[in-house]
């Protein structure tokens, strides 16, 4: 790697770091700085930089990603009722024990490609969820959730005495509130830096000759299998790691976190913000979220506050446009969004802020019109 592609690397870090740490500054005029939601903005963009590593860099579309979510969160509940509260061990083992179940299911359905692909995975979902309803209800807790309780074993935790339910904790700080988004703010800036790093790796110019032809690599003798699985398997333990955040910051799991419908809530993050870039998925996360938690919120009420300044016929003819767009209706918003940017900016937002950039820079490229032919063409051929 040459030292120019070394020092943008860094300042990319560098920028990155400092806005996530910064959230809780730059996103109060809007309204999205209280920690719950913040929190759902780091756990959300890890989900979705491990999702692009697979389907931005690879092609292959994944419907059954919510199951790593949901493994994530079992494995980190049961780390917390069997083990400790402290939280290192329940990430540890969420992300590991979903890199185990990524290891079977892509080993599986990794034998076919395209739409057999995408599939498979939804069929691997929707049997996890549907098992962990019932055959798996001993350890899911079936339909009520596997919740922390005063009677658990919590060996390392034994001789702490508590008075109620305890709450997770990180060598005796307790993560809730602002300190449970700093700890999921600096896991999603150390994933985003392994994501960065796999980029910019020969892996991952593999993964991407993969995506541009897999046939003709095939055929030079090259072995795709193993390359596929290795990002399938990465890709499964990052939704391993967000599963065992979303615990971490609400310690209780359940199957709904398995559902497809969290699946395909990620692939919209993903292309929304641009598929295989390194900032989109994590622009669709924040965006989707953003959407759920505080458009959502939006009511008559709010919309003639915000409208107040008008004259009260175009106050009242304004809340009634776009109030049926707010509030339980922010999803026909969204998904007039989603259509927008597919049909015109299939790049997703970045294309969009890409072509932002190209307009400003395309206007000081172009040549001065009152340079005379001939000394264009002496330009052209020098």
């Amino acid at each position: 790697m040459s030292i120019q592609s070394t020092r943008k690397d860094l300042l990319i870090m560098a920028v990155f770091t400092l806005a996530v740490l910064t959230m809780p500054i730059w996103l109060d005029p809007i309204g999205a700085a209280y920690p719950d939601l913040l929190q759902k903005f780091a756990i959300f963009g890890i989900f979705a930089i491990g999702f692009n590593i697979l389907f931005g860099l690879t092609g292959y579309l994944s419907f059954g990603h919510a199951v790593f979510l949901g493994v994530g969160s079992y494995s980190a509940v049961w780390s917390f009722k069997l083990l400790t509260m402290n939280v290192i061990p329940a990430v540890i083992a969420g992300t590991l024990i979903a890199g185990v179940f990524a290891v079977v299911i892509g080993f599986l359905c990794l034998r076919r490609s395209g739409i057999y692909f995408s599939i498979l995975t939804l069929a691997f979902a929707q049997m996890s969820y549907n098992m962990a309803y019932s055959v798996l209800t001993p350890i899911t807790n079936g339909e009520t959730g596997l919740q922390l309780t005063q009677n658990d074993p919590r060996i390392f935790d034994a001789a702490a005495e508590t008075t109620g339910l305890p709450i997770t904790e990180l060598f005796g700080m307790k993560l809730s509130g602002y300190p449970g988004f700093y700890f999921c703010a600096v896991l999603l800036i150390i994933s985003f830096f392994i994501s960065l790093r796999i980029f910019r790796s020969p892996f991952g110019l593999k993964l991407r000759a993969i995506k541009s032809n897999q046939v003709r690599m095939n055929y030079t003798g090259f072995n795709t299998r193993p390359y596929l699985l290795a990002a399938f398997v990465i890709s499964g333990m990052y939704a391993g790691l967000a599963g065992s955040l979303m615990a971490v910051t609400d310690p209780l799991a359940g199957a709904e976190r398995m559902q497809w419908t969290a699946s395909g809530e990620v692939v919209l993050m993903t292309i929304l913000g641009g598929v295989g870039t390194l900032i989109g998925p994590l622009l669709g996360a924040g965006l989707i979220k953003y959407f759920e938690n505080i458009f959502s919120s939006y009511n008559e009420q709010v919309l003639h506050e915000i409208f107040s300044f008008l004259p009260d016929l175009f106050e009242n003819i304004m809340v009634f446009v776009v109030n049926p767009f707010v509030g339980e209706g922010w999803h026909l918003t969204l998904g007039a969004l989603f259509m927008v940017i597919v049909i015109f900016l299939p790049g997703g937002i970045m294309e969009g802020w890409t072509r932002l950039i190209g307009l400003f820079t395309k206007d000081r490229s172009k040549p001065d019109n009152n340079t005379p032919a001939s000394a264009k063409a002496q330009t052209s051929e020098g």
